[in-house]
């Protein structure tokens, strides 16, 4: 029961990529483009998550906290760039 559940999670993760991803390019301004990217990396850490899960591997866990960090601080960087604070 467990893993059906884990695959219905990954698969719902899987869409939601991709409408993230349809935001990222079609994105009319800046910000929403942001928006989506940052909805991209959360989305691509609970992948690894799924990852980490399905395989047994515990450093894809290390893996997802390293990106989770970096993707963060990315968004920052990016957000105020476009606010014209760098």
């Amino acid at each position: 029961m467990a893993e059906t559940i884990m695959h219905v999670a990954m698969i719902i993760a899987m869409l939601a990529v991709l409408v993230a991803g349809i935001r990222f390019v079609l994105g009319p301004s800046a910000a929403d483009r942001t928006v989506a990217l940052d909805a991209l990396t959360i989305i691509s850490t609970s992948l690894i998550v799924f990852i980490a899960l399905y395989t047994g591997r515990t450093i894809y866990l290390d893996v997802a906290m390293v990106y989770a960090i970096l993707s963060f601080v990315g968004v920052i960087a990016v957000a105020r760039y476009l606010e014209g604070g760098l």
